[in-house]
């Protein structure tokens, strides 16, 4: 008898009732139509938990499990819509269902094949090899495989100035600034020979080589500076110099914009091809799943051109899949959250997990690699297949089934798929870690002028210590006697010497140049000379000789414009000719010089005279 009301559908055997020796007949012999036959059946149905299809939504202890999830509403929905009850287990070791080496299956594909329940229900996936020995509903929602990652993290470094440019760029322009302080510094000199057979040149500010270099760098940083460009040969040099830092610095401010603005999040993976090429990171899926097998088939593939997936199979099969593989979901997303991982599943498994992400850590990247589905398994020649199926076509022609979906996976949330993409256009304000570098800078500037002005204060100052004093002039008191005398001699007839006291300062009379013994005289009104014979210390007294006359004497002399000159103390001469000082308790006596009413002196005239007094 058939048992689908659905023309032209293939039919089924249908078992109507069963006989029992003890309890009769259990049953009705008399047929149903199709769409009442699950009015009051209880169906077994075996589930595997995955988020968000099938989750427990609580346990309590003596009762049975509630679940809850996606593919827990599409049942209620046919349940509700079919009029029959379920009851839930889970397969025993949790798997979907994979085909064993000897022919036996696992999962719940094996719990359809031995009968132990009427229908599987999960993110299971529709595969050629589970169809043949299973069957299934039209799909109710699309599959696709997704790349489970964690975000890249933010990285910003408190150097993140430097960040414009490379490395060899920086070494580049730190070179080139003192090459062309010393080109500057050796025009100038070139320059400055050049022009000292014209005229006195004027001093330059880049005269010496550190001024030069100096300069170059004060137009690097737009800050200028005093230089003397005459000639044509600095100006192409300064000129030149000029447009290098004009662009270097525009690039500079344009790139550095670009680096602290705008947030470089840029995923470095988003494709397979680029998970294919890396090494960095390492990525596989669940062992014996159908994604697994996906990626056997096509790595293993001698007619597939592209690489990319013998190269994926390669890294996911390594060392049979007990490197990168995990046995469950769960654990594969915990391994990509904890990073340096990639995750291959489900596309609506791995965005629900990012969506619900408490750190919002991880993203998904999607592929449409497969035009496969997730349906309702069922036991090969179940009555039931095109029931469901119609069901399910219902429900999406409805829009029930894109209801279910914004429920499970809702475009807005805790978490945003897309704001690892959306935030590289969005700029943000400059943070202080980000501006750290600059201050850095600032602060080992500062410290570095504090610790050289330090060390030139030190320098001066142990200078001053160890400057010896100055050399102490000798008189020589022979030319003093005799420049006295020969002006003397000269007018002493018609010059009249005052009698006020006259002090000269011996070392003055010495330095007379020869030009000046004739310089006009002045007159004053004491007669008494007081000439310092020795060698000046710091004294308030002095040793001095004093000439004295009467009021009617003359004595030219070409003297200090001070009427009144300080007693100077003095050294004396040694007897070996070296000088010695004189003893501070010794008081300097005076010695008086009459002058002798015409003629020259005879005491001026002997050179015994001439020595130390």
């Amino acid at each position: 008898m058939c048992a689908s009301s659905i023309p032209h559908a293939p039919c089924f055997p249908s078992q109507l009732a069963t006989w029992d020796s003890e309890k009769g007949l259990n049953g009705s012999l008399q047929e149903r139509p199709m769409g009442s036959r699950l009015q009051g059946l209880t169906l077994k149905v075996v589930t595997v938990l995955e988020e968000p299809f099938v989750m427990v939504a609580e346990n309590i202890l003596g009762q049975p499990k509630r679940y809850k999830g996606f593919s827990i509403d599409v049942l209620d929905a046919l349940a509700k819509a079919l009029g029959f009850k379920y009851e839930i287990y889970q397969a025993p070791d949790g798997r979907y269902g994979h085909q064993l080496h000897n022919t036996s299956w696992n999962g719940m594909i094996g719990e359809l094949i031995s009968k132990r329940a009427d229908l599987a229900i999960s993110a299971i996936t529709i595969t050629p090899e589970r169809e043949s020995v299973v069957d299934f509903s039209k799909r109710y929602m699309d599959y696709s495989v997704g790349i489970l990652i964690k975000k890249p993290e933010e990285k910003i470094s408190i150097f993140s100035l430097f960040a414009p440019f490379d490395f060899a760029v920086w070494a580049c322009i730190a070179a080139a600034i003192p090459v062309v302080g010393v080109l500057i510094f050796v025009l100038n000199r070139i320059q400055a020979v050049r022009a000292q057979s014209v005229a006195q040149p004027r001093p330059s500010a880049s005269a010496t080589l550190h001024s030069a270099i100096w300069i170059v760098y004060g137009a690097f940083v737009q800050q200028g500076g005093e230089s003397s460009v005459n000639s044509v040969a600095m100006r192409i040099v300064m000129g030149s110099w000029w447009l290098f830092t004009l662009i270097v610095c525009s690039s500079y401010t344009a790139n550095l914009a670009a680096f602290l603005t705008v947030s470089r999040m840029d995923n470095p993976i988003r494709t397979f091809q680029d998970l294919s090429k890396q090494v960095e990171m390492s990525y596989g899926t669940v062992r014996d799943s159908a994604v697994y097998e996906y990626f056997r088939a096509k790595g293993t593939n001698p007619l597939e051109q592209d690489s990319t997936f013998a190269e994926l199979w390669r890294t996911i099969s390594k060392n049979g899949g007990a490197d990168n593989c995990v046995s469950n979901p769960s654990e594969g997303i915990r391994k990509a959250k904890k990073g340096n991982y990639a995750f291959l599943w489900d596309v609506a498994v791995v965005e629900y997990a990012a969506l619900t992400d408490d750190d919002c850590s991880v993203t998904v990247i999607g592929n449409s690699i497969s035009s496969k589905g997730y349906g309702i398994a069922l036991q090969h020649g179940s009555p039931y297949r095109d029931l469901f199926s119609q069901r399910i076509l219902e429900l999406q022609d409805t829009g029930d089934l894109d209801v279910l979906k914004q429920k499970w996976w809702p475009h807005t949330g805790r978490c945003d798929l897309t704001s690892h993409t959306s935030a590289q256009a969005d700029g943000k304000s400059l943070k202080l870690h980000s501006f750290a570098g600059v201050f850095c800078i600032l602060a080992i500037g500062l410290l570095l002028a504090c610790l050289v002005a330090a060390l030139e204060l030190w320098w001066n100052s142990n200078r001053c210590h160890q400057e010896t004093p100055k050399e102490d002039k000798e008189v020589n008191l022979e030319q003093v006697h005799r420049r006295m005398n020969s002006l003397m001699d000269e007018d002493i007839a018609h010059k009249q010497i005052s009698p006020a006291s006259i002090e000269l300062s011996a070392l003055e009379m010495g330095g007379l140049a020869p030009s000046q013994a004739l310089e006009p005289t002045r007159e004053y009104q004491n007669t008494q000379l007081s000439v310092s014979t020795f060698l000046p210390e710091q004294s308030s007294h002095g040793t001095s000789r004093t000439l004295s006359s009467g009021p009617s004497s003359n004595l030219p002399l070409p003297l200090s414009s001070s009427a009144t000159m300080p007693s100077i103390q003095c050294k004396h001469r040694s007897p070996n000719g070296g000088l010695f000082r004189q003893s501070p308790v010794k008081t300097p006596i005076p010695m008086s010089f009459q002058p002798v009413p015409g003629g020259v002196l005879p005491e001026a005239l002997d050179t015994s005279h001439g020595t130390s007094i």
